[in-house]
């Protein structure tokens, strides 16, 4: 999941629709970008960037949720 994007979304109180429509895609479309199933284009990136002044990079970092990582880590640290 692209937490950063979310999140930024959530903060300018804007719907997944909203965000498709100024972008103009589908809702549907956004929602796998959002959920880091899609990439995207630059045009796309470069709009969210502006439209939230976070740099793209940001944006689209890809959160994993991999609760069993840190488990396993810390039983081959003992």
């Amino acid at each position: 999941m692209r937490k950063n994007l979310k999140n930024a979304r959530k903060s300018a109180n804007m719907t997944q629709r909203q965000m498709a429509e100024y972008l103009g895609i589908s809702e549907r479309y956004y929602q796998h970008i959002e959920a880091g199933q899609r990439t995207g284009d630059f045009a796309l990136w470069d709009m969210l960037e502006d439209l939230f002044m976070i740099h793209q990079r940001k944006l689209r970092e890809i959160e994993e949720h991999l609760p069993d990582k840190a488990n396993h880590q810390e039983k081959h640290l003992k």
